[in-house]
């Protein structure tokens, strides 16, 4: 048995997510469906990131295992030509023996989209966050900078996941601007469940003036999502690229 390896995008608005749920439409069903089409046996593909409803990847990593004697840039026209318009693999390779999407990843990166201008864009719809007040992009930073690091981000956790840990190492947090968008990237070892969401929603109180910057660090000393601001929509937020080695990116 071969290891496929696949790079996949995808834009999540109609799927309940990455992973296969029933009775709605999952990322990971969908692609398992063409994986079956195109190499006659049911195949699970295990995905890096299990990504929430409405999130989107450029960069999804995903893997299965077939018998299937298929070359492997052969799979990318093979999957495309069964997968429908908003779901793409991107590249694919024969991966190690043993290798595991999820279980190998050693950081991930995540980039949330806040389109912050006067006036109603339909073409970001489902896309970033529209916001029309005034944002503070230094003050957002300045914030986000002290959070690099190992820290306990159990403040920024969604109630009712009970994660093993809450604990995360972040190498990379930062703001900017980007024409109309106001951009977060955040890169870290492993993410909890909407803490990408809460972190953006937390700061852009900072950066509208509701919280000083400082307060940042004292909700996540608190420990308790209560202090934390509002889990912002999932439609700004995308998987950008997963890491196999350690991450040598910068801050």
């Amino acid at each position: 048995m071969r290891t496929i390896k696949l790079v996949v995008a995808y834009e999540g608005t109609r799927y309940a997510g990455w992973q296969r749920q029933p009775h709605r439409p999952s990322v990971q069903e969908t692609l398992e469906r063409a994986v079956a089409l195109v190499t006659g046996s049911p195949t699970r593909v295990v995905g890096a990131g299990r990504t929430d409803a409405g999130v989107h990847a450029l960069g999804q990593v995903a893997h299965f295992r077939t018998a299937s004697e298929l070359a492997p840039q052969r799979f990318v026209g093979a999957l495309n030509h069964y997968l429908p318009p908003d779901v793409a693999v991107r590249c694919a390779e024969d991966a190690a023996p043993g290798f595991h999407a999820r279980r190998d990843a050693r950081w991930r990166a995540y980039r949330y989209l806040v389109w912050n201008r006067t006036g109603r864009n339909p073409f970001v719809r489902d896309r970033a966050l529209p916001w029309k007040g005034v944002l503070n992009v230094e003050r957002m930073q300045e914030a986000a900078g002290p959070l690099r690091g190992r820290h306990d981000f159990a403040a920024f956790c969604a109630v009712g996941s009970n994660p093993r840990t809450t604990l995360c190492t972040v190498h990379r947090f930062r703001v900017f601007r980007r024409g109309p968008f106001v951009v977060v990237d955040v890169v870290a070892d492993r993410f909890l469940r909407h803490m990408v969401r809460m972190l953006v929603g937390t700061l852009l109180e900072v950066g509208s003036g509701k919280r000083p910057p400082e307060q940042l660090q004292e909700v996540l000393a608190s420990r308790t999502s209560q202090r934390a601001g509002a889990v912002v929509p999932p439609g700004g937020l995308y998987l950008v690229r997963v890491g196999y080695t350690e991450w040598r990116g910068g801050p």
